[in-house]
């Protein structure tokens, strides 16, 4: 799947596309960081989203949130959503049009040009399809690739290095909605790694870390046996836990061993109010500022600049995220997309 010379499904172009372009085509992505000019939209978009997935997701999965951010997104500034997905599936911001888990999975991905209904602007599904819908189309790769993979002209990264990695020519950050998340300027004792318990994640090199920098550490994401002082493990979390989790750490560990296509944890923490402390791998120096935590490339370096993340300001680290990586955000990158497939 993702392999199909298929460009970009621009045949069938709908009228309502045609807009004036106000990008450049040359551009290499789009987020409030590198756009400052924004003219608004020339008219109303019909835009279905396609997920096969039950929408939202219940506890993990960070691409199902973003799809329903950028549902929300879209509708606040004024277009129609509809989207595709899992029976049972609940979105207010769209209109739901079911796809059965069957249908969904069947090999090189389902035909959807039966499911759309009309007036469709254009189709944006977060996962490859081998046939692509007969109307303009795009789709978001979240993942990593192999090496040699050739994408479609209609692949969108998740960022600059996401985008440069895999050959790609547009990017557009994610964002998510501050309204999920609590900020408090006061923060706890205990520092936080939150994430999967997987090595390219640096989970260890966090515990290990925050030892040598004499921080106690709630580890979030998965369980091991631990009688260190300082270190707790409290298991997959979710929803208000999760939250409560990420307001309350006086700062974030993200010291990945991977290339993160984006690294949504981060700005979870950083619109909580939390510093974070992250190595310069993938999209992570794209987010993270002076103003709301600190990279290295090694332990040692990082260990050397825990002390300076407690004196950053909780509400600037905050600032970061409402500038920049808000749902709303997201949804204008992705906007000046369709506007340019739509423009072909």
């Amino acid at each position: 799947a993702g392999r199909s010379d298929r460009s970009d499904g621009s045949s069938g172009k709908s009228s309502r596309v045609a807009l004036r372009t106000m990008v450049n085509p040359e551009m290499v992505g789009i987020s409030a960081a590198n756009s400052t000019e924004r003219s608004p939209m020339a008219s109303t978009l019909h835009v279905v989203l396609y997920h096969p997935s039950r929408l939202p997701a219940v506890r993990y999965g960070g691409t199902e949130r973003v799809v329903v951010w950028l549902a929300r997104g879209l509708a606040e500034l004024g277009h129609r959503v509809s989207l595709i997905a899992y029976p049972g599936s609940t979105v207010p911001e769209a209109t739901l049009i079911p796809i059965a888990p069957r249908e969904a999975m069947q090999p090189g991905g389902p035909d959807l040009t039966p499911l759309l209904p009309t007036g469709v602007d254009i189709v944006h599904a977060h996962v490859p399809l081998q046939r692509p819908p007969a109307v303009p189309f795009l789709w978001t790769f979240h993942g990593t690739g192999k090496p040699g993979r050739v994408f479609p002209a209609s692949t969108i990264g998740l960022s600059a290095d996401h985008a440069a990695r895999h050959g790609l020519t547009r990017w557009v950050h994610n964002g998510l909605d501050p309204a999920e998340y609590r900020f408090r300027a006061e923060k706890g004792r205990r520092d936080l790694f939150l994430g999967r318990l997987h090595s390219v994640k640096g989970w260890r090199w966090a515990v290990e870390g925050a030892r040598r920098a004499g921080r106690p550490l709630t580890v979030a994401g998965g369980w091991r046996p631990s009688l260190r002082p300082g270190l707790r493990f409290v298991g997959a979390v979710g929803g208000a836990r999760k939250a409560e989790l990420l307001a309350e750490a006086r700062c974030l560990w993200m010291p990945a061993q991977w290339d993160e296509p984006f690294g949504l944890t981060t700005i979870e923490a950083m619109v909580s109010g939390t510093p974070v402390l992250g190595t310069r791998r993938g999209a992570l120096p794209e987010i993270i500022t002076p103003e709301s935590g600190a990279m290295g490339d090694t332990l040692e370096e990082l260990v050397a600049l825990r002390p300076s993340l407690d004196r950053l300001d909780p509400a600037q680290v905050r600032e970061n995220v409402l500038t920049r990586f808000t749902h709303l955000e997201m949804a204008r990158g992705y906007l000046r997309v369709y506007e340019e497939i739509g423009d072909r």
